[in-house]
C-alpha cells in the first residue's frame, strides 16, 4: 500500500493528511433545484469528528470538557454509530486524556483505529475495544496526528510558549519509533503531510520535515516567516494542494460558544500561499479587510477548478479566488458577507457543492453553496448553542455528517423534494 491510511472514503479528519476536505469516492448530495436538505441530530458531549471505516461503519470521537475548568484531567470516547440513526452500536471506555483540546482519530491501513487526545495515544479495534495506550511525553494536549505513507504516526503537542515537539509512533507497538524532534518555535496548528513529509505551521513560520529512514529531518531550505513585519497572530492548519501550502493567520481568538467578534489582533486576517518548491514564491492577501479578523481552521482548495475559499469567522465573511497557476496569482471570484462560517468544510468536486456552517441567532445551520459563484443551493438547521469549529465528514450515501461540539448531525437529501 502507498498510504498509511485505510482504503476508505474518509479515513481521517479532512479526508487525508494534506487536508483536501473532499473525496473522489463520495456520491455527493445530488441536490436538484427545489430539493431540500433534512437532518437527523443527536446531542453529544463535545463531538469532534466522524470517520468512515469498513463499508457502513461510522466512528464518532467526543471528549469531556467541564473538568478542565477545575484543572482536572479529561477523557475521550470513541463510538461506532448507526450510519442513519446515529445511535451507538459499540463504545469504548473513557479514554485517558488529561489536558483538554479536541483530539484526532483515523483508521490505519492495518484496520485499527488510532486516537490522540490530551497527552495520550490509543489503539482500538472495530468494536472500540482498547488494544494499547501510550502516555505522550509533554504535559500538554496533543492536537491530533498524521499518518505517513510508511505507516508511522506523527503527533505534536499544542504549544503556545515553548518549542513544539514531534513524536513519531510505531503503529504496531504504539511505542516511540525514534527520539522526539524539537521544533524551533511553538506551534498551535495541526500537522499536515504529503507522503513521508510533515508540514508544521509554527506561531510565526511554516516549515517541513522529511522522513529519512532513521527519523524526521528538518528541511533547512524550506521555511517561510509569514509573521515578519506584521502585527498578525499565528496561523492554523495548512492545506497542501496544487504545489502550494494554503493557510490563514490571526488564529489567536477568545472562542467560547462562537467565533463571531472573538478575534484578538486588531488587524485583518489573511490567506497565505507558499510554493512547495520555493518559499520565495508566496502571497498574503486580506480576506475581508475588517479589523479583528480571526479564524481557527484551514481554507479549502478545489484542485479541479483551482478555486481557494477562505473566511473571516470573527467578522462573518467568506471569499473565493481563482488561482492563476501560470502566474502564481490570486484572482478574486466571489465574496459573501454575513455568513457565520468557522468549521472545516466539505467539497463535492463533481457538483461543485461547497458545504460550510452558518451560525445565526437561532443557532447552527449548515449551508450548501456553489463553489463557482457562491450562490446558495441548500440549507438546514441542526441547532445547538455552539458555533461548530471542528470536523465534518462525508457519508456512505447522499449524505454527510456534521459535528458542532454539542451536536452530531447526519444531513441528507429529502428524496421526495428532489425527485
Amino acid at each position: 500500500m502507498t498510504s498509511g491510511y485505510a482504503d476508505t472514503p474518509w479515513p481521517c479528519e479532512d479526508g487525508g493528511p494534506h487536508r483536501p476536505q473532499t473525496s473522489g469516492e463520495w456520491r455527493g448530495l445530488g441536490l436538484s433545484p427545489g430539493g431540500r436538505l433534512r437532518c437527523t441530530t443527536r446531542s453529544t458531549l463535545m463531538s469532534t469528528m466522524t470517520v468512515l471505516g469498513a463499508p457502513g461503519d461510522v466512528f464518532l470521537l467526543s471528549h469531556s470538557a467541564l473538568r478542565s475548568r477545575f484543572g482536572l484531567p479529561t477523557t475521550a470516547r470513541v463510538e461506532r454509530i448507526d450510519a442513519a440513526t446515529l445511535d451507538p452500536l459499540a463504545q469504548s471506555p473513557r479514554l485517558p486524556g488529561g489536558p483538554m483540546w479536541p483530539g484526532g482519530m483515523a483508521v490505519h491501513r492495518n484496520g485499527d483505529l488510532y486516537v490522540v487526545y490530551g497527552r495520550y495515544a490509543h489503539r482500538l479495534d472495530r468494536d472500540c475495544a482498547v488494544k494499547a495506550s501510550l502516555k505522550l511525553p509533554v504535559a500538554e494536549p496533543y492536537n491530533s496526528f498524521v499518518i505517513l505513507e510508511n505507516g508511522l504516526i506523527v503527533t505534536k503537542n499544542l504549544s503556545r510558549e515553548r518549542p513544539a515537539r514531534l513524536t513519531i509512533i510505531d503503529p504496531e507497538t504504539l511505542h516511540p519509533a525514534t527520539a522526539d524532534i524539537e521544533c524551533p518555535e511553538p506551534s498551535i496548528a495541526r500537522l499536515s503531510a504529503l507522503g513521508n513529509s510533515v508540514y508544521v505551521v509554527g506561531v510565526r513560520s511554516i516549515q517541513r520535515y522529511h522522513w529519512t529512514g532513521d527519523g524526521l529531518e528538518r528541511d533547512d531550505r524550506w521555511r517561510f516567516d509569514y509573521i515578519a513585519g506584521t502585527r498578525q497572530t499565528h496561523g492554523w492548519d495548512v492545506v497542501l494542494a496544487d504545489g502550494q501550502a494554503w493557510f490563514m493567520d490571526n488564529g489567536h481568538h477568545r472562542y467560547v460558544t462562537t467565533m463571531i467578534g472573538r478575534g484578538v489582533a486588531r488587524t485583518a486576517n489573511r490567506l497565505i500561499r507558499v510554493s512547495l518548491d520555493n518559499t520565495a514564491d508566496h502571497d498574503a492577501v486580506e480576506i475581508s479587510g475588517a479589523p479583528g479578523g480571526s479564524i481557527t481552521n484551514p481554507p479549502l482548495y478545489d484542485t479541479m477548478r483551482r478555486i481557494v475559499v477562505a473566511f473571516d469567522s470573527a467578522n462573518r465573511h467568506l471569499r473565493a479566488w481563482r488561482f492563476d497557476a501560470a502566474n502564481h496569482s490570486l484572482v478574486p471570484l466571489w465574496y459573501r458577507t454575513e455568513i457565520g462560517c468557522a468549521s472545516h468544510m466539505l467539497l463535492d468536486t463533481a457538483s461543485g457543492d461547497l458545504i460550510t456552517n452558518d451560525y445565526r441567532a437561532r443557532g447552527e445551520e449548515v449551508v450548501v453553496l456553489d463553489i463557482e459563484s457562491g450562490a446558495e443551493r441548500g440549507r438546514v438547521r441542526i441547532g445547538g448553542l455552539n458555533q461548530g469549529v471542528v470536523f465534518p465528514s462525508i457519508g456512505w450515501q447522499r449524505d454527510f455528517y456534521w459535528c458542532s461540539m454539542t451536536k452530531v448531525a447526519r444531513i441528507f437529501v429529502d428524496e421526495a423534494s428532489s425527485s
